[in-house]
């Protein structure tokens, strides 16, 4: 959130990430925002490399927008040399054509090489090119692999902290596993197959109550269809309660509403 130094706990760090290397950025803006895009997916080793404006940047530290543990412990190179000296392997992301004969893929599976990278004990940085002109062609020198996101071909303008947070976001999936569809609940917990047994044997006896099975030999296959579709729904147990008071309600027989005027 803003205006809060976020720092990551182990368990918010899926593993430790590649580093992110911003080349010849242009506005502390930029760098803050990437900054906290880095942040938002758990990377926290930021590098620059000449920034235009200097370094440290008040700037930069207000649109980080609390991710000042990344503008806080951010490094400056003179250079992209230097910037890469210490690392195993370096990705470049960059959305313009350049004169480099180098092996091409997406950040999705450039992720996959990441993560198997440092599970191996490497180390591994991504260079981002300045705003305006991106990475040169002795800069895209340093890298192994270029990244490009398949985006529109007639429009593949991003700025500089949306390319950041695609790469970085696509490294934290492949670094977490793609796991499994999560349902929220809150502060309540799923209904037991006791209340959901128990509130299907209410609604069915109301169901028959109003003769809503048309005939015998319709009904067993009408409440199995009944059960699944609460058993597929997988009901919390405060919904429950709220199904059983409303099969209650309708049980009722009809009467004056809430609220109307009572009979002289």
């Amino acid at each position: 959130m803003a205006g809060t130094d976020r720092r990551l706990s182990e368990a918010e760090a899926p593993a430790r990430g590649p580093v992110v290397i911003l080349v010849r950025p242009q506005l502390g803006e930029n760098i803050g925002t990437a900054a906290r895009a880095m942040l938002n997916c758990g990377l926290t080793e930021l590098r620059l490399v000449d920034p235009r404006d200097g370094w440290p940047s008040p700037k930069a530290l207000n649109a980080a927008s609390g991710a000042d543990q990344v503008i806080g412990d951010a490094t400056v190179f003179a250079n992209v040399a230097e910037a890469v000296g210490d690392l195993n392997r370096v990705f470049a992301a960059t959305a313009r054509p350049r004169e480099v004969v180098k092996p091409v893929t997406t950040p999705r599976l450039a992720s996959n090489e990441i993560v198997a990278a440092l599970a191996a004990g490497q180390k591994v940085g991504v260079l981002f090119g300045p705003e305006r002109t991106g990475l040169s062609n002795d800069e895209l020198g340093h890298a192994d692999m270029i990244i490009e996101a398949p985006l529109n071909p007639a429009f593949a303008s991003l700025n500089l902290a949306q390319a950041v947070l695609i790469v970085a976001y696509e490294w934290r999936l492949a670094a977490l596993g793609e796991g499994e569809a999560r349902l929220p609940l809150g502060s309540t917990v799923p209904a037991t197959k006791s209340e959901l047994e128990a509130f299907q044997r209410t609604l069915v006896a109301a169901l028959d109550a109003r003769e809503f099975f048309l005939t015998p030999e319709m009904r067993p296959t009408m409440v199995q269809n009944l059960r699944a579709l609460f058993e597929r729904q997988l009901p919390t147990q405060q919904e429950i309660q709220t199904l059983f008071g409303i099969v209650k309600v309708l049980q009722r027989p009809p009467g004056p509403r809430r609220g109307s005027p009572k009979p002289d």
